[in-house]
């Protein structure tokens, strides 16, 4: 399949084009939120920064000073499923375009990606300076109390590569991968195991 080109923040239309299976490349701006922010936005704290159709990545990324800006050095997803308690409450509140990370989240975020007309962008892990290249620059940070790790960075990314894992027609990669793996474990347990003996 092709390579799409997407610019965050995502048009209603562009997200709910989108579907598995589709590669992308990104493009503009995405804002970093790990376990403090949503903890943070679902207790009732404003988000400093308009996060309509904007990219929401889960990432602590290691930036450094350099003279009066900031450079990432790295920046590879965090396991998703950690945002998994706050994720749906956060897409019906702020109606970002997408959301990313890594691994895939669970029903109550497939839900909201559905109502919403949102969906979710896998990254590799483990690919944390070749991620840090797309980022052409960090545009603002906020709640930077939280921690460098923490802290809400905008960053502005071009021809990040990202798999479109869960859609807004309710399909997700990840819960088919896991049903098709527990299928076939099921029909291996059946399989009688014979050790081979040995002369």
């Amino acid at each position: 399949m092709a390579l799409r080109q997407i610019s965050s923040p995502l048009s209603p239309e562009t997200a709910r084009s989108l579907k598995t299976g589709d590669r992308v490349l990104v493009s503009g701006r995405i804002v970093t939120a790990r376990d403090q922010v949503h903890k943070y936005l679902a207790s009732g704290g404003k988000s400093p920064i308009d996060l309509s159709g904007t990219i929401l990545y889960h990432c602590g990324p290691v930036v450094i000073r350099e003279d009066s800006s900031w450079r990432v050095i790295a920046a590879g997803p965090t396991t998703s499923m950690r945002e998994e308690p706050y994720e749906a409450g956060l897409i019906r509140t702020y109606h970002p375009g997408a959301i990313m990370g890594k691994g895939g989240m669970g029903q109550n975020t497939l839900k909201a990606l559905k109502e919403e007309g949102c969906v979710y962008l896998h990254l590799t892990g483990g690919a944390a300076s070749y991620i840090a290249r797309s980022i052409e620059s960090v545009e603002e940070v906020h709640l930077l109390e939280f921690g460098q790790p923490e802290a809400m960075w905008v960053l502005k990314v071009s021809n990040l590569p990202a798999l479109v894992t869960m859609d807004s027609f309710g399909n997700s990669l990840h819960a088919d991968v896991e049903s098709n793996s527990l299928q076939i474990l099921k029909e291996l347990l059946k399989t009688p195991f014979h050790r081979k003996s040995h002369s």
